[in-house]
């Protein structure tokens, strides 16, 4: 791996640097040391903070030419399955851009995979062959074990833990089951899961049996990666909000709560992204999340309202700053991310985009991003007495 450097605004401490020696155990300049671990699990559990943790959804990839000098010699498979080199992309928008936590470079799909299904991910999208479409298919799904089939992720995670030092957070992350069977039954997918929508609606017992299916295979997958370091983990449910809310009522929420109650470990915060889900955001909470990703078009005052009002406990929640701002002018940017702080107050609230960052997104904006979220006013420190 790289040598390391240090995150926006932090300095060496210890010892004296020399031109390529870097140290990750720093202190924001002129600041006191910040455990930006502790800062992110108690933004996650809706608890007092002094300002809000700032991370970016696909915040390793394509828009840092770090990340695309290492694309040049390896696949996009050859990166996730390479423990050191997925470190090494893990840590470049830490390293560069300054975010408070490290998400571990992976694909949804390397479950889908391990279930039975070939995957190949040509720079077109990923196609996984022998698609399910009928429930023999759904009997043929392996249930394997994650440390032998998948261990290279749990190592990747091992090396971002050694390198990042234990005050920094590691995410880890799989699908949602809604989304993981959406891609198994289509085989591929730009956009199109009509597939997917009619199996649901024709033989939903096969549905439900495959999302189970998921969901068990899921829970170990996750529970690998906690095994492995990963202090939060992340459900990505994609093609949530392709499902009315009933649909998502009768299919995804339990098989999502099942993932959360297979799991365990309640110390490990968990956080749901289901895009497209303002229709059905108190069914979000239902499934056990500690944090609720919300995309753009979900307003956060009114999310804040929803949980308050109708889930009976504290849903902390994530976002939601479209990705397209990020490609104006650098003021509109740090607009966006002291607005979105305004709307929760700062409290129970983690400053992320809405879904990806985009592949054309300047670097800088990105930087704002993150600076803005960080220096963004909390009312009265966001709950500190």
């Amino acid at each position: 791996m790289r040598p390391r450097t240090n995150a926006p605004g932090e300095r060496e401490i210890g010892r004296r640097a020399g031109p390529n020696s870097f140290c990750y155990h720093c202190v924001e300049a002129m600041s006191p040391v910040e455990n930006r671990k502790e800062l992110f699990l108690r933004a996650c559990h809706f608890q007092p903070v002094e300002r809000v943790p700032v991370w970016i959804m696909r915040q390793a990839g394509r828009y840092l030419a770090e990340y695309q000098a290492v694309r040049k010699n390896h696949t996009f498979l050859q990166i996730c399955k390479t423990p050191d080199v997925a470190a090494e992309v893990s840590l470049q928008p830490f390293r560069i851009i300054g975010v408070d936590a490290v998400i571990v470079f992976s694909d949804i799909l390397i479950v889908a995979e391990a279930m039975g299904l070939p995957l190949d991910v040509p720079d077109s999208g990923p196609v996984l062959s022998n698609p399910v479409r009928d429930l023999a298919s759904v009997h043929r799904l392996r249930d394997f074990d994650p440390s032998r089939e998948t261990g290279f992720v749990g190592d990747a995670i091992r090396l971002i833990c050694k390198e990042a030092g234990p005050d920094v957070p590691v995410i880890g992350f799989a699908a949602a089951p809604w989304t993981l069977a959406c891609y198994m039954i289509e085989g591929q997918t730009r956009g199109d899961i009509s597939r997917a929508k009619e199996m649901l609606r024709s033989e939903p017992q096969m549905v439900r049996e495959l999302l189970e299916r998921i969901a068990r295979s899921t829970a170990q997958y996750l529970k690998m990666q906690i095994a492995a370091g990963a202090a939060v983990i992340q459900l990505f449910d994609t093609w949530a909000g392709e499902l009315t809310r009933a649909e998502y009522d009768a299919f995804e929420l339990p098989a999502t709560k099942m993932v959360y109650d297979l799991l365990g470990h309640p110390e490990v915060p968990k956080i749901l992204f289901a895009r497209g889900s303002s229709h059905f955001l108190e069914s979000l909470s239902a499934t056990g999340a500690d944090v609720v990703s919300v995309d753009w078009r979900t307003d956060l005052a009114e999310a804040r309202a929803t949980f308050d009002q109708k889930s009976g406990r504290k849903v902390a929640l994530q976002g939601n700053v479209d990705p397209n701002i990020l490609l104006g002018p650098e003021a509109a940017v740090r607009e966006a991310a002291q607005a979105a702080v305004e709307k929760t107050g700062g409290l129970g609230h983690i400053l992320n985009l809405g879904h990806g960052i985009l592949p054309t997104t300047p670097v800088e904006n990105a930087k704002a991003f993150v600076a803005a979220g960080k220096s963004a006013r909390v009312p009265a420190r966001a709950g500190i007495a």
